[in-house]
């Protein structure tokens, strides 16, 4: 993973101290350090990936499962990751496979690893808290930097908008915070009309109205993995998908760092390096 280790940043990507970095193929020179390169480690790294679709019918789902897992491992053996996230779909409509999932493949993994439901997982609160120990919302702290994720589907499958109460209340209990992110399976726009996205406009509202909110990551569509924007350019990251029958042509998750100064990088991995993937190096 070493050919995106220098720091890239256009017009279009480099907003409020965060770049995005182009897409690149998983493990490609091992050897080397860290993409920000103006630190010797980051402050906090960390993996976001989604869509495993667990039990999918016609799909190799526990080959992608394993998949994932030894992606993360490999990634951290060689760069550390401080944790991994894995933002919804865990599993395809079979709530009851949740348990086998954690057990079997995300209790593998060799670092900390926080979860939220999707839309496919039929999960609330309280199946949430008795597989995972915590329920659908909640907050992470790692310092300076905080996470509000935030459940935005029923136990039906059906797209909701997020808790904007407990959303509100993590932000504002995270104003001295400098870094906030928000973590959302389905994004709150509906970029395109008739796109499986829904139209919160209270939470858009309120990503927007926090200065140390500096992004929020979604899951649900498996052909995304770049960036989108609301409001005075507030990015919202795409990070592919693991499992599935539809989507990007490979299989990926997404890195982010973030360095002393509090600067942000992030990049697309292509984990499954099927297809080959344009890199740059400049």
């Amino acid at each position: 993973m070493s050919n995106r280790r220098e720091f890239i940043g256009t017009s279009l990507t480099a907003i409020a101290g965060l770049t995005l970095l182009p897409a690149i193929n998983s493990f490609a020179n091992p050897g080397s350090q860290y993409k920000s390169g103006s630190v010797a480690k980051p402050k906090l790294r960390f993996a976001i990936a989604s869509d495993i679709h667990y039990a999918q019918p016609g799909t190799p789902f526990e080959e992608n499962t394993a998949n994932l897992i030894k992606w993360l491992n490999d990634d951290h053996a060689k760069n550390h990751l401080d944790m991994v996230i894995v933002n919804g779909d865990l599993v395809h409509n079979r709530p009851d496979l949740l348990p086998e999932i954690k057990t079997k493949y995300l209790d593998k993994l060799n670092v900390p690893y926080h979860t939220i439901p999707g839309n496919h997982d039929f999960a609330d609160a309280a199946v949430w808290k008795k597989v995972f120990s915590y329920e659908d919302n909640y907050t992470v702290e790692h310092g300076d930097i905080a996470f509000v994720l935030a459940n935005t589907a029923d136990i039906k499958g059906g797209y909701v908008c997020p808790n904007n109460s407990f959303i509100k209340a993590s932000l504002d209990k995270f104003t001295g915070k400098k870094v906030v992110f928000v973590i959302l399976h389905i994004p709150p726009i509906k970029w395109i009309k008739g796109e499986g996205f829904l139209d919160c406009p209270e939470t858009l509202d309120m990503l927007h109205s926090y200065p140390n909110v500096k992004a929020a990551f979604h899951g649900h569509d498996h052909a995304l993995d770049g960036v989108r924007y609301t409001g005075n350019r507030f990015p919202h990251f795409f990070d592919s998908h693991i499992g599935g029958d539809w989507g990007t042509a490979y299989k990926g998750y997404r890195i982010v760092e973030i360095d002393d100064d509090y600067k942000i990088y992030t990049y697309q991995v292509n984990a499954s390096q099927n297809p080959v993937l344009n890199s740059n190096k400049l």
